[in-house]
């Protein structure tokens, strides 16, 4: 990879670094620490690992992402996104694999980055993207069902007939402590006031009263200790990945929807920082950060990571200056590893629930009416795939709606694709060319292709034979033609062979750069010859007449 690929935007905001800087990431970064653990935390738990494994995964890929990434304000950590596909992986072939898949996902992330595909991720469209969104963030609500309620299930399926059905059968289990519990918390979150929230984070300030509530009157509910034993204290060594080469084929399929779903987060968040800084970030540099971040984090025991929306934008708005800001939050998270685990113990399941309950509340778009203002097409994408994300699978969701999108693509497309011939009473079709109030001559039919002559819509030019039977040259006018394929060539190539085939003659002209280059690279230029290839429509009129004059015919 050139070194010029690698420029991470860490060194261009160090060179004039002061201290009024220093300060300002500093308490952003302490700020942003503050709201990252009890979700870090909470993601870890609902993806089916320790709570440490959500920490550990924000401190490294936390600083390794900001230190190598292409944005200059991003926090990136564990993400309610992954939620449902890292449970599903968890359940189906455990941790060990769940690792595996990790630094599988990095992998390709480093690669997307140095094949330059940052800009391909901006291709999915919006509807696609929101229903997908949408459906995670309803799955999310689902799985937190059974530690809101306190409902007495050993373990979550993962699927959503499987997940329903399991709460339905649990359901009168009802523990009324860890309800009211998580009501009150959930209320506490979604009405925190927005001048505190700057202050102490609405999810903080969940997990802290929580906490206090549980070690003071002694409720009866469960907690991090009494699930899991608390959280072990210090930082976890490096050690080695389980790879069962039996399960590396069945793993390539999760591992590419967590790159592809972590590229795709990573860049909106990028791109919403930027809406909010008038800052630009290099889409390519932040593929290949966040997947070195993802490389390094399962060798400790952390899960995939990318860009989170929530505490980036808090990382702006507390004076965020650089991406040291990012790196101070992870050294936060560190410093509770390492002094304050053990009173992690006593923080109860149900404030983690209802913080990722209010996480599902606000990750979706749930306003309807904005669907009035889609077109049908772009609404069916929308509901397609929010059906299939949460009765099926992301990757399927994902898949389907990208095919939906293609073919309506296509679709539209093609229908604006057409040939309209060009009748001698309108001059001021050739006014342009300098040449007003000239007819076309006898014996010819200009032609001109508007739109994009692809294989959506390469059998257009047919209609040419069929409105000019008795014309022995035909001008086809290129200057409005958008795009050319191979699909589109071919279709010209055998334009032209069934008018030699009848004695005829093909003239284009006016094709821009793109198009010609097209054109002079392919074997139908060579067939057409250099005297009907023309710059313009003026040139192929005075073309015309000299054919015809001479009484040339195609050979």
């Amino acid at each position: 990879m050139p070194a010029s690929y690698f420029r991470p935007r860490l060194l261009d905001t160090l060179r004039h670094y002061n201290g009024k800087q220093l300060r300002a990431d500093f308490m952003a970064g302490v700020t942003v620490g503050i709201v990252a653990l009890p979700l870090a935390m909470a993601f870890a738990i609902a993806s089916g690992v320790p709570p440490q494994a959500g920490i550990v995964t924000a401190v490294i890929a936390g600083s390794l992402a900001a230190a190598l990434g292409g944005t200059r304000l991003c926090v990136t950590g564990p993400t309610g996104a992954f939620i449902v596909i890292l449970y599903g992986i968890v359940s189906k072939y455990g941790v060990a694999n769940l690792l595996v898949c990790t630094f599988m996902a990095g992998v390709m992330l480093v690669l997307m980055g140095a094949l330059r595909l940052g800009q391909v991720i901006r291709f999915f469209p919006m509807p696609l993207i929101t229903g997908f969104t949408n459906g995670i963030a309803v799955l999310i609500f689902l799985t937190q069902l059974k530690d809101f309620f306190g409902l007495p299930i050993a373990k979550m399926p993962s699927g959503f007939f499987a997940v329903m059905a399991t709460l339905r059968a649990h359901f009168s289990g009802l523990h009324w402590p860890t309800t009211l519990l998580s009501a009150a918390l959930l209320a506490l979150i979604l009405l925190w006031p927005k001048r505190l929230n700057r202050l102490v984070p609405s999810p903080f300030a969940a997990l802290v009263a929580a906490t206090l509530a549980v070690s003071l009157f002694d409720l009866p509910v469960a907690t991090l200790g009494s699930r899991f034993g608390g959280i072990p204290q210090g930082f976890p060594s490096p050690t080695g990945l389980d790879l069962n080469l039996l399960h590396l084929s069945d793993l390539l399929a999760p591992a590419f929807t967590i790159a592809l779903l972590g590229a795709i987060e990573s860049l909106l968040c990028a791109v919403v920082v930027d809406s909010l800084t008038a800052d630009r970030h290099d889409a390519n540099q932040e593929l290949i950060g966040q997947g070195i971040a993802n490389m390094v984090a399962p060798f400790f025991g952390g899960i995939p990571a990318t860009g989170a929306v929530v505490r980036s934008v808090t990382n702006i708005g507390n004076g965020a200056r650089t991406p040291l800001a990012a790196i101070f939050h992870a050294a936060l998270l560190l410093l509770v590893l390492l002094l304050a685990a053990p009173l992690a113990a006593h923080v109860p399941l149900a404030a983690l629930a209802a913080i990722l309950v209010a996480v599902a509340l606000k990750m979706g778009d749930w306003d309807i009416r904005k669907a009035r203002q889609f077109p049908l097409h772009d609404t069916l994408i929308l509901v397609v795939t929010f059906v299939l994300t949460v009765a099926f699978d992301l990757t399927v969701a994902v898949e389907i709606g990208l095919l939906l999108a293609a073919m309506f693509f296509i679709r539209s497309m093609a229908g604006h694709t057409a040939i309209r011939r060009l009748q001698p009473e309108h001059a001021q079709l050739f006014e342009r060319h300098s040449i007003a109030g000239k007819n076309v001559p006898d014996g010819c039919a200009a032609f001109r292709i508007e739109g994009a002559l692809f294989f959506g819509a390469a059998d257009c030019v047919d209609i040419v034979l069929k409105e000019a039977p008795q014309a022995r040259v035909v001008i086809l006018q290129l200057h409005r033609l958008v795009l050319l394929d191979t699909s589109g060539l071919l279709a010209l190539e055998g334009l032209r062979s069934r008018l030699a085939e009848q004695g005829k003659m093909l003239i284009l002209c006016g094709a821009a750069d793109e198009v010609m280059d097209m054109l002079e690279g392919s074997r139908l230029a060579e067939r057409l010859g250099e005297d009907n290839l023309q710059p313009d429509l003026a040139c192929a009129l005075q073309r015309a007449e000299l054919v015809l004059m001479e009484g040339v015919v195609w050979a």
